[in-house]
């Protein structure tokens, strides 16, 4: 079961909140990329699964106050399902914000069920995946203030693009300060606060 203490504290958790109703002509909801508060770090992880519990990678970056680019990080990790590769992704770029001395964090992903399931402390089945929710259990405390929200797809299009490209990687990759070409259009675009349409 997943512990997290420290952050009940902390300003808001998760965004968002699972709508109960469908509709059959869901109207376009407008998704942007938000820039941190000066002083934070902002992480946006992405896991990527081909298949039931097939390939699997990961990736994500950090990005400051202004969008600049900090770090970014893709792998691959095997097999895995949705829902470890999204934790996976989580766990190593805490991993990375130890690394590197972060200490006001905010972190952002798009598995919306994953991140509720964690904000409420529900315990998830797959053995793989309490694995790392433990690890990532460990990490949480040690970090000064900690924010976890969901943002939709549209706006985790630069951790996708990571995620993906772990798929192409034999082994971890880590670029710091300049980002790779493929997702510099994306990192502008979130840069300017552009709309995209979920």
């Amino acid at each position: 079961m997943l512990a997290f203490t420290k952050i009940l504290r902390f300003e808001k958790l998760i965004q968002n909140p699972v709508c109960l109703f469908w509709s059959l002509h869901k109207a376009p909801i407008p998704v942007t990329w938000e820039k941190p508060k000066i002083g934070w770090t902002k992480l946006n992880f992405d896991g990527s699964s081909k298949g039931k519990a097939g390939k699997a990678s990961i990736g994500g970056l950090f990005r400051n106050h202004k969008a600049d680019f900090l770090l970014g990080y893709a792998e691959p990790i095997g097999r895995a399902n949705s829902i470890t590769a999204e934790l996976a992704a989580l766990r190593r770029g805490l991993e990375l914000v130890l690394e590197n001395g972060w200490s006001d964090v905010w972190l952002e992903g798009d598995a919306k069920t994953l991140l509720q399931s964690m904000a409420q402390r529900r315990q998830i089945r797959c053995a793989e995946a309490q694995r790392h929710i433990s690890h990532i259990n460990l990490i949480i405390p040690e970090i000064n203030n900690c924010i976890l929200t969901h943002i939709y797809r549209e706006g985790n299009r630069a951790a996708d693009k990571f995620s993906q490209m772990g798929h192409l990687y034999g082994k971890p990759r880590v670029w710091q300060h300049i980002p790779p070409n493929q997702v510099l259009s994306i990192m502008h675009e979130d840069a300017e606060g552009k709309i995209v349409f979920s």
